[in-house]
C-alpha cells in the first residue's frame, strides 16, 4: 500500500440533503397534492411528514455518522434534523422566507451541486424533482426520499429507508449502478378536477442497487473478453465530434483502441481526435500542449488489485495535466470484476500532488459495460 502524505486527509462522504417540509401535506386532508396549499391543508389540520420520511432514510446512515458530512439548508429544510440525528452539518443555503418556496429548492440545490457533494438527497414529491430538476447537470446524481402525495418520477426509492440503504451501500464501497430517471410531474389543478396530465420534465442521474448480472454472461459469469468488447464498443460510439481524448495506459483503453481501429501504446498514453490517432506515447509536457480548453477528455482505467488511477505506470498524466483537464472529464472504465476485485477498498490517486489527490476524491462514475455505469468511491483508506 502507497504512503500517505501528510497533506492529505481522507475525506468523509459529502451528502447534500434537501427537504421539503411542504410535501405530501395535502394528501391527508384530500387536496390531492401541496402545490399552493400549503397553508390550506395546516388550517384543514394536515400534518406535515417530511421530517419523519427524511428521519426514517437518515437513520439508516448512523452506523457510519463520522464518515459522513452533511451539507444542506438551514432549519426545516434539512439543518435541524441532521443535527438532531448527530451528524456533522454545513449549512450552505437559507430560505429567504417562510413557509419555504420552490425557489429555495432551486437555489438550494445549485449551491450544494456547486459545493462539490457525492450525492444529493432530498424528501419530496414530484414537485421537488422537478424543481431541482431544472438547475442541477448531468455531474450531480441525485435520489428522492418519498414525501409527496404524488410519486410518479423515476428519481425516487421505493422507501424512505430503501433510500437511506443505497446511500449506505455507497458510504461503504460497494459497487452502485448509475442510471438516468425520468422526472415526472402531473398539473395538480387539473387532477383535483378528475384530470390526470402528466409531463416529463427531463431526466436525472440516480444510484440504485448493484445489478449483479452482468449485461453480457458466459455460462452465468462475466466473461472478461466479452464484457470489454462491451465496454469499448459504447466507448467508440459515445465519442463526440471535435472532442479530444487522452487515452491512458492498461489492456482496458486498449480494448477502446482497437474498437476504433487505431494503434495503442499499451504502456502509454495516446491522443486521439474524430476518430484519428493525432499524437502516439506521449510525454507529460506534450500533452500539456495537446488538451484543448472545454474539448478534452481523459480515459482511464485502474491498475487491477491496487485500485490506482494516477501515479501507477502513467506518470505522463501530470498533476498540471489533470488539472487542465478536470475532474468532470475523467470517464473511468474498468469492467465490475476489476473493482470487485478491491474488496471495497477505495480508488487511489497518488499524483505527486496532495491537494489534487484531495480535490479528486469523491464519488466516480465508472463505465463497466454498455450504458452500464456504477458509482464508486475514490479516496484513501481510514
Amino acid at each position: 500500500m502507497s504512503e500517505i502524505s501528510a497533506e492529505a486527509k481522507p475525506q468523509p462522504f459529502r451528502l447534500g440533503l434537501i427537504i421539503n417540509p411542504w410535501a405530501g401535506i395535502g394528501g391527508s386532508v384530500a387536496l390531492k397534492g401541496s402545490d399552493g396549499v400549503a397553508a390550506e391543508a395546516l388550517a384543514l389540520g394536515a400534518v406535515p411528514l417530511a421530517q419523519q420520511r427524511a428521519r426514517a432514510a437518515l437513520c439508516e446512515l448512523l452506523p457510519f455518522q463520522s464518515k459522513v458530512h452533511i451539507l444542506t439548508v438551514a432549519g426545516l429544510m434539512g439543518e435541524d434534523l441532521a443535527r438532531e440525528l448527530g451528524f456533522a452539518v454545513t449549512v450552505v443555503y437559507q430560505s429567504a422566507s417562510e413557509p419555504s418556496t420552490a425557489i429555495d429548492t432551486e437555489a438550494a440545490a445549485t449551491c450544494l451541486a456547486e459545493a462539490g457533494i457525492d450525492l444529493l438527497l432530498f424528501a419530496g414529491g414530484d414537485g421537488t424533482a422537478r424543481n431541482i430538476c431544472a438547475v442541477v447537470d448531468a455531474h450531480t446524481t441525485v435520489l428522492g426520499i418519498p414525501a409527496g402525495c404524488k410519486i410518479h418520477s423515476g428519481v425516487y426509492a421505493i422507501t424512505p429507508a430503501a433510500a437511506g440503504k443505497v446511500v449506505a451501500q455507497m458510504i461503504k464501497g460497494e459497487l452502485v449502478t448509475v442510471q438516468d430517471a425520468q422526472v415526472m410531474d402531473i398539473d395538480e389543478a387539473a387532477f383535483r378536477q378528475g384530470s390526470v396530465r402528466a409531463k416529463r420534465f427531463g431526466e436525472m442521474q440516480i444510484p440504485t442497487e448493484l445489478r449483479y448480472v452482468q449485461s453480457v454472461k458466459s455460462s452465468g459469469k462475466e466473461s472478461e473478453e466479452l464484457v470489454l468488447d462491451d465496454l469499448a464498443a459504447f466507448v467508440a460510439a459515445q465519442m463526440e465530434p471535435d472532442v479530444r481524448y487522452v487515452m491512458g495506459s492498461g489492456s482496458t483503453i486498449a480494448a477502446v483502441m482497437a474498437e476504433l481501429g487505431l494503434p495503442n501504446t499499451l504502456l502509454g498514453v495516446d491522443v486521439v481526435e474524430n476518430g484519428e490517432l493525432i499524437a502516439s506515447d506521449v510525454t507529460a509536457k506534450q500533452l500539456q500542449t495537446l488538451v484543448k480548453p472545454d474539448a478534452t477528455k481523459l480515459l482511464i482505467t485502474l491498475i487491477g488489485g491496487q485500485g490506482h488511477i494516477f501515479g501507477r505506470g502513467n506518470q505522463q498524466l501530470s498533476p498540471a495535466v489533470i488539472r487542465l483537464i478536470g475532474r468532470d472529464n475523467i470517464q473511468l472504465v474498468a469492467t465490475k470484476t476489476k473493482l470487485q476485485q478491491l474488496n471495497g477498498r477505495p480508488l487511489i490517486s497518488d499524483s505527486g500532488d496532495a491537494a489534487l489527490d484531495g480535490e479528486l476524491q469523491g464519488m466516480m462514475k465508472v463505465l463497466c459495460g454498455y450504458n452500464d455505469y456504477v458509482m464508486y468511491r475514490l479516496g484513501y483508506e481510514d
